[in-house]
């Protein structure tokens, strides 16, 4: 008996026929190339994926691919994920949402998907801006940030999506930049292969509310000088040149120039994804320029056990056991009749 060849598929197959809404120049048309590419790459079949958004702009993602899809309800999209993975386990599911949708009204939702670890992937679009509703500062907005709604300057402490989804002790952790394709295939394609909630936190442009709100380490003339690529058992080096690097004052990172102060690459800090500890995983997650690099790439992949595997496990031995009936578990054993 000959066995068939996996079937190779194309980008092009997982886009639909919609013209794409979004604004000339937005970040999300780079976001929605990359997730087409990966899933063709990586072979996984149209027919066995699911996008699931709440309410923003990148929740059209949905319409624009030619898998299955549900535009759900604002900040909900976690919840509708859930129910749809535990009952096909079989789907590989996607929910993709923004800095508004998931950390604003959806927080408790978004939190609490990470707590329980479902075996789907979450692409956070975080541009730091309310981009549909035309401008108004949002949880990710820095500090002094005029806006619509916050013309004096945003008084409120942003999220930083990755401490918070620490916090909840995800398992999975990524970050990329929307214009990185090599980045974003790579972590698209880890997270998919994790067995939990991969979460990938993509920095995203929004050119007619928030231009250059990355700017200052997405830029290409800038980007290898200001960011540092995460691989699990490689030193940090960074820079055009690779002469920099980060290294490990106790627990604080420290850069350096390569060659001074005696310092070479084996003093770097060696990246160690799998370490279940959260300490090092938070240290990733707060380092930010001016003085250190902003990390991209999977900063995180840990084992733990996955909430949907779980609930089919319980269900399994429910079922396994002896029959009762519906009206006789509702009264149990603590009811009389009154005659």
């Amino acid at each position: 008996m000959t066995t068939q060849p996996p079937r190779k598929y194309k980008a092009k197959e997982y886009a639909t026929d919609q013209d794409v809404r979004w604004c000339p120049g937005c970040g999300d048309y780079a976001i929605l190339a990359g997730v087409q590419r990966s899933l063709a790459k990586q072979g996984v079949p149209p027919e066995k994926v699911a996008f699931i958004s709440g309410i923003g702009c990148s929740s059209r993602f949905p319409y624009y691919m030619a898998t299955y899809g549900f535009h759900t309800i604002h900040g909900r999209a976690p919840a509708f994920a859930t129910g749809l993975k535990i009952a096909r386990p079989d789907m590989n599911v996607w929910v993709i949402t923004g800095d508004g949708d998931s950390l604003s009204i959806g927080g408790n939702h978004f939190i609490h998907l990470l707590r329980r670890n479902v075996d789907l992937n979450i692409l956070l679009f975080n541009n730091r801006i309310y981009g549909l509703t035309k401008g108004q500062y949002s949880p990710t907005s820095e500090v002094g940030k005029k806006t619509k709604s916050s013309p004096m300057g945003s008084i409120d402490h942003p999220f930083k999506p990755l401490q918070l989804a620490i916090g909840a002790d995800a398992g999975f952790l990524a970050r990329t930049i929307d214009v990185d394709a090599k980045v974003m295939a790579e972590v698209t394609a880890a997270a998919s292969a994790y067995r939990g909630t991969a979460f990938v936190e993509v920095l995203q442009n929004c050119n007619i509310f928030n231009d250059g709100a990355w700017e200052n380490i997405a830029a290409k003339q800038v980007r290898a000088e200001m960011t540092v690529r995460l691989a699990h058992g490689e030193p940090m080096i960074f820079g055009k040149a690779k002469d920099k690097g980060v290294r490990l004052d106790g627990l604080k990172p420290v850069a350096f120039t390569i060659g001074e102060d005696g310092l070479s690459t084996s003093d770097a800090w060696v990246h160690d994804a799998h370490d279940p500890d959260l300490t090092r995983s938070m240290l990733l997650a707060r380092m930010e320029g001016p003085d250190l690099p902003t990390p991209v790439g999977v900063l995180r992949s840990v084992d733990r056990p996955v909430f949907d595997v779980e609930v089919r496990k319980q269900a399994n031995a429910a079922g396994s056991g002896t029959a009762t009936d519906v009206h006789d578990l509702l009264k149990g054993r603590r009811t009389w009749t009154v005659s």
